[in-house]
């Protein structure tokens, strides 16, 4: 499920557009196969399709997608990932494979911050809303430092998966000259 580029695009894309490129073509599929079955079975079968390098971006990006919106998104879809320990470990263990340790270490730092408040260890006990930040003074001044610090490295972090993808291409693109 190689993305096909032509060298010169490959070479051509800014880090995001790169970032990007390689994931789309995969939650395209992911989102075909979905509309046409949506079961744990099928999206097992998608991402063992996937090379170790797509799994670790796919992950991430979804990740990063949803949670870089807002603090309150941030900190649902975190709360929403920790429920489900195979993806929260997906994400960090894809960080890994990258490199990253700064966002490694973030993702970390808000696993226990939403345990000490309580945060759900399943989604049958996920119970987590969108207004808990406004309802919970000290969750909100404990998950916003967080939010920020994800901005603020969220860039840095799509520089150095572009970068792996760049040394690493064979796992994300075949490249046609």
């Amino acid at each position: 499920m190689l993305v096909i580029m032509k060298r010169e695009e490959f070479d051509s894309l800014a880090d995001e557009a790169l970032f990007h490129a390689c994931f789309k073509p995969l939650i395209l599929e992911y989102k075909k196969r979905m509309a046409q079955e949506n079961s744990t079975m099928e999206k097992v079968h998608f991402y063992k399709e996937l090379t170790s390098g797509q799994k670790a971006l796919f992950v991430f990006h979804i990740y990063y997608d949803h949670a870089i919106e807002s603090v309150i998104e941030f900190y649902w879809w975190s709360a929403y990932f920790i429920a489900q320990p195979k993806i929260w470990s997906a994400i960090k263990t894809g960080l890994q494979f990258f490199g990253e340790g700064t966002m490694y270490q973030l993702l970390e730092e808000t696993e226990s911050v939403l345990k000490r408040y309580s945060g759900p260890s399943s989604l049958e006990k996920f119970v987590v809303n969108r207004e808990d930040l406004n309802n919970n003074k000290e969750l909100s001044k404990s998950i916003q430092p967080l939010y920020s610090k994800f901005n603020e490295i969220a860039n840095l972090t799509i520089k150095r998966i572009s970068d792996f993808i760049r040394f690493n291409h064979e796992y994300f693109v075949k490249i046609m000259d």
